[in-house]
C-alpha cells in the first residue's frame, strides 16, 4: 500500500477511492417478497431434477451374480483359491442366464468387491507415483511407502506397493446361444479405454525400452509377490502391458467405499452394438482372486447406462431431500411472516 505525508511526520493512505474504501457497493436488502419465492422456486427445481435423476436411475437394467463360492464348480474354485497363495490359475466356473428380450445397450461389464477397504490410509499411500510414471531412477529405487512390498529377494519390486500387489486378476468371457440347442458363440468384449483418460495418458508411463524390449527395461527388478507374471508380460499387446495395462490402471485408482465396482469391459461390437439380443448366455469366469479370507464377496454385473451414467439412486434421493427441505422451509417462513404481519396490523389498529 502506498502512503503519503499530509503533514510532517504523518503517515496515511493515499486519498483514493480504493484505499479510503469509498468504492461503490451494493448491499441486497432481503425481504419476504424475495426470500420466500426464492426458497420455493429452488425447492421445486431441485425436486424436479431429483425426480428425473431417480427415475432415470431406476430405468437402468442390471444383472448381478455373486460368484463367491457359488454352488457348483465355483465353490470348488473358491476353496482352491483360498487354500493356495498365490491362487492357482485356470480354475473356471460358469454363470448361465437367459434374456427374454433385448438388453438395451450400451452394456457395461463390471466386477464388484465388498468388504475391501481400498481407502485404508496405509494402503492408499503404498505406491510410488514416480515409478509408475516411468522414471528410470525410480524404477529401481522404489519409495519407502511401498514397504513391505518394496523389495523381493533383494531386488526392487516393480510396480511396488500394496495396491499393485493386490491387483484383481479374475477374467470373464461372455458366450451367447441364439437358438435353443444351438452352439454358443463368444460375445466380443471391448476392453480398450476402460481407464480414465488422464490416468492412462498422463499418470502412467512405461520405462524407456532397452533395444526395443520392455523386458530388458525391467531387468534387475522383481514382480509383486502375488503376481503370476511380471509387469512387462501382463498382455501380449505391446500397447497394453507394463504400467499402461488397462486393468492395472483401473485397479490403481482406489475406491472410497468398502464396496465398489470397477469396469472390466464394454459390449458394443458387431451384432451387439445395440445391446444383448434375447437368448441364452453363459459367463465363463476364471476364478483366481481370493476374498473369503477377509470376509469379502465378489460379484459380476451386466449393466446398461443412461444420460446420467450408471445406476445410482443416491443422487436423485439427495436432490429430492434437499428440494423438499427448501419447500418446507419456505412454507414455514411464509406462515411465520403472515402471522407476524397480522399481529403488526392489529397493533397498528389498536394504536389508532
Amino acid at each position: 500500500m502506498a502512503w503519503s505525508a499530509a503533514s510532517p511526520g504523518a503517515r496515511q493512505p493515499d486519498n483514493t477511492a480504493f484505499t479510503q474504501q469509498r468504492l461503490p457497493a451494493w448491499q441486497p436488502l432481503l425481504s419476504a417478497g424475495i426470500v420466500l419465492p426464492l426458497f420455493l422456486c429452488a425447492g421445486l427445481a431441485f425436486i424436479g431434477l431429483g425426480l428425473g435423476l431417480y427415475y432415470s436411475s431406476n430405468g437402468i437394467k442390471e444383472l448381478e451374480y455373486d460368484y463367491t463360492g457359488a454352488p457348483g464348480n465355483c465353490s470348488a474354485c473358491a476353496a482352491a483359491a483360498e487354500r493356495v497363495a498365490p491362487p492357482p490359475a485356470g480354475c473356471r466356473c460358469r454363470w448361465c442366464f437367459s434374456l427374454p428380450e433385448l438388453f438395451q445397450g450400451p452394456v457395461f461389464l463390471y466386477y464388484e468387491l465388498s468388504n475391501f477397504y481400498q481407502n485404508y490410509r496405509r494402503y492408499v499411500v503404498s505406491r510410488d507415483d514416480e515409478q509408475l510414471s516411468g522414471l528410470a531412477g525410480a524404477l529401481r529405487h522404489p519409495a519407502n511407502e511401498c514397504a513391505p512390498y518394496q523389495l523381493s529377494g533383494g531386488l526392487p519390486v516393480a510396480p511396488c506397493g500394496a495396491i499393485a500387489n493386490s491387483l484383481f486378476n479374475d477374467s470373464f468371457r461372455l458366450l451367447h446361444r441364439r437358438l435353443p440347442g444351438g452352439a454358443y458363440a463368444e460375445v466380443p468384449l471391448d476392453r480398450a479405454a476402460i481407464a480414465w483418460w488422464t490416468d492412462y495418458h498422463v499418470k502412467f508411463r512405461n520405462p524407456q525400452p532397452v533395444n526395443g524390449s520392455l523386458r530388458l527395461a525391467f531387468r534387475g527388478t522383481a514382480k509383486p509377490p502375488n503376481w503370476p507374471r511380471p509387469a512387462y508380460a501382463l498382455s501380449p499387446d505391446p500397447n497394453n502391458t507394463g504400467f499402461v495395462n488397462q486393468d492395472f490402471v483401473v485397479w490403481m485408482r482406489t475406491a472410497a467405499l468398502p464396496t465398489f465396482r470397477k469396469l472390466y469391459a464394454r459390449v458394443r461390437r458387431g451384432d451387439y452394438s445395440a445391446g444383448l439380443p434375447r437368448g441364452a448366455y453363459c459367463l465363463s469366469i476364471t476364478y483366481n482372486y481370493p476374498v473369503l479370507a477377509f470376509g469379502g464377496r465378489k460379484r459380476v454385473i451386466l449393466s446398461s447406462v443412461s444420460w446420467m451414467g450408471g445406476k445410482n439412486p443416491f443422487l436423485g434421493i439427495a436432490y429430492l431431500a434437499f428440494g423438499s427441505l427448501c419447500v418446507v422451509t419456505g412454507l414455514v417462513m411464509l406462515v411465520v411472516y403472515i402471522r407476524h404481519q397480522d399481529e403488526n396490523g392489529r397493533g397498528d389498529e389498536e394504536d389508532d
